[in-house]
């Protein structure tokens, strides 16, 4: 009897127990809501920027012909100089010396000319009348002829010797202004060192050390926007050369721009360069779209029939403020999730505004 009694009163329990549970499972989590964009291809039109400096045209580095030491220094940088103006001195007294004995040797080598000469004349009187050989007027004439050769060897000399001594000299070649000046009174200056940088004057260049990355963005119009940090009217400028090498100190290519022709700007002014490409169709998101895929970018996508997601890796064309442009992984028409991208996971369902659900 006692056993049936705990048979029933385990009974009577679970009978209690199962009128305590709902009467229905709960009901599905509604779907996330999510806000998105329609992919459509948008003309844009970008821009850069890099800063420079005003350039003249032509450059040329003056250096001493002769070595020796700078006795005397008539310019300093941003002096304005004309052509054929001396600009520094370098000791003459060795190269005066050279053209002292050059001289010397052109004397000797004259005066031993004027002996052969007479000799030959002489020689040739002699064998005129019959007196002497034609063997002694050859010989006369060999001296002779010998004799000349020396006085144009020592010539040579003396016109080597007079251009060392006018070397001494450093004069400028064209009118221009001194940008640059390496030397000092009193140094010892080597052949062809450099000793001033001289700009001419004439057209200025605005030069630019452009990122690889901006020539590559696209096509730049033809027109570039140049200002000068000290103020002033904008300018336009034209892309004249680019450098076909790239400076592996920096990472940048040295651009040069020709401005208009009547820019009153100053040699040396830094610049603001701003280039505008070419307009071009690109599929622009907004950045809270950006979603990852295994390290690389990725959005999440929306199927507009069944509402599920998935994620999807895409091209980045470029990163801009508060937005990026895809390069490929699109197409138009189809939905990009942009806000809500963290809480996703693939094959759930969402809703967003305009959808069924």
């Amino acid at each position: 009897m006692r056993r049936y009694a705990t048979i029933a009163l385990m009974a009577a329990s679970l009978s209690g127990l199962s009128a305590c549970a709902p009467e229905k499972e709960a009901q599905e989590k509604p779907p996330r809501h999510v806000e998105v964009v329609k992919v459509k291809p948008v003309e844009v039109t970008d821009s850069a920027s890099t800063t420079g400096e005003i350039s003249a045209r032509v450059q040329s580095d003056l250096s001493f012909r002769v070595s020796g030491r700078i006795v005397e220094r008539l310019v300093d940088v941003g002096d304005h100089v004309s052509n054929g103006q001396v600009l520094a001195r370098i000791d003459p007294e060795e190269q005066k010396a050279d053209l002292q004995v050059a001289l010397a040797t052109l004397q000797s080598a004259q005066a031993q000319q004027t002996q052969a000469q007479q000799a030959f004349d002489r020689q040739q009187s002699l064998f005129n009348t019959g007196v002497t050989t034609r063997a002694a007027l050859d010989q006369a004439q060999e001296t002779l002829l010998t004799g000349q050769g020396t006085v144009q060897s020592a010539q040579a000399q003396v016109d080597t010797a007079r251009d060392a001594l006018e070397q001494t000299e450093l004069k400028a070649d064209a009118d221009g202004v001194i940008t640059a000046r390496s030397v000092e009174v009193g140094q010892v200056a080597q052949a062809a060192q450099l000793v001033f940088t001289l700009a001419h004057d004439g057209p200025r260049d605005a030069v630019i050390n452009a990122d690889e990355t901006t020539l590559l963005g696209g096509e730049i119009q033809h027109d570039v926007i140049v200002t000068t940090l000290t103020g002033g009217k904008p300018i336009k400028a034209t892309v004249r050369e680019v450098s076909p090498a790239l400076d592996t100190t920096t990472g940048t290519i040295r651009v040069k721009l020709t401005l208009d022709a009547n820019a009153d700007v100053r040699l040396g002014s830094p610049i603001v360069a701003t280039a505008h490409y070419k307009p071009f169709d690109m599929i622009v998101l907004p950045w809270s779209a950006m979603a990852s895929d295994a390290g690389h970018p990725a959005v999440w996508l929306v199927d507009q029939k069944s509402g599920a997601v998935s994620l999807r890796k895409v091209e980045v064309g470029k990163y801009a403020n508060e937005r990026f442009t895809v390069r490929s992984g699109l197409s138009e028409g189809e939905v990009v999730v942009t806000t809500g991208t963290k809480f996703l996971a693939i094959g759930e369902t969402v809703s967003y505004e305009g959808s069924a659900r």
